[in-house]
């Protein structure tokens, strides 16, 4: 082989190294073909690309899909022009998803896009499924319908045909023993009951 400019011999090595982790066997001609071409791929690519880096990139991508691709290739035909498209298609193909990504430097669209894990919140709400089962049914009935339908003392006294403060006590001592079964502190069930007062 000739003696390459520095910068391309630098490819070159670059490529034989992706072409010997390759593992399954590939022909010398074709590989022959392959280091032939390179000059050409790197200048159509710099051309393409206007960046050196990038453009050495897009040679190597070609190399891996060109060796991936190895049966794909007519033997006899112009491997060059093979390697053309292929380089060429990765260029578009690139181009066309560089199109449909944002740039967000700072991150502010990516906040927006940040869901938070609900495994907790639907482990808490099987726990309190749980508790609210162990509590005796006119407690549980009575909380049910002023906590969680929201309704007033005086609704759900009248719904279930007892005194208003009944319906107070129900709730009351539901709080506390749901409080007790949750394991959370006393205190919000004391802020709760003080403002039912």
């Amino acid at each position: 082989m000739e003696k390459l400019p520095r910068d391309l011999a630098r490819l070159a090595e670059r490529v034989a190294q992706v072409i010997r982790v390759h593992t399954e066997p590939v022909d010398q001609v074709f590989i022959d073909g392959i280091m032939a071409a390179l000059p050409s791929l790197r200048n159509f690519a710099l051309s393409l690309t206007r960046h050196m880096e990038r453009a050495e990139d897009l040679v190597q991508d070609t190399v891996l899909k060109a060796l991936a691709k190895r049966d794909a290739f007519e033997t006899g035909t112009n491997l060059q022009a093979w390697l053309f498209t292929i380089l060429r298609n990765g260029f578009y193909s690139e181009h066309r998803k560089a199109g449909r990504e944002v740039e967000d430097v700072e991150g502010a669209y990516a906040v927006n896009m940040i869901t938070i894990p609900d495994q907790e919140d639907k482990l808490a709400l099987q726990d309190l499924s749980a508790a609210l089962e162990k509590l005796p049914p006119d407690q549980r009935d009575a909380l049910i319908l002023v906590g969680a339908d929201g309704m007033s003392y005086d609704d759900a006294a009248e719904a279930l045909g007892v005194k208003v403060g009944t319906i107070k006590s129900r709730v009351n001592r539901a709080r506390s023993r749901l409080a007790e079964l949750m394991g959370t502190t006393d205190d919000a069930t004391k802020d709760s009951r003080q403002a039912d007062l």
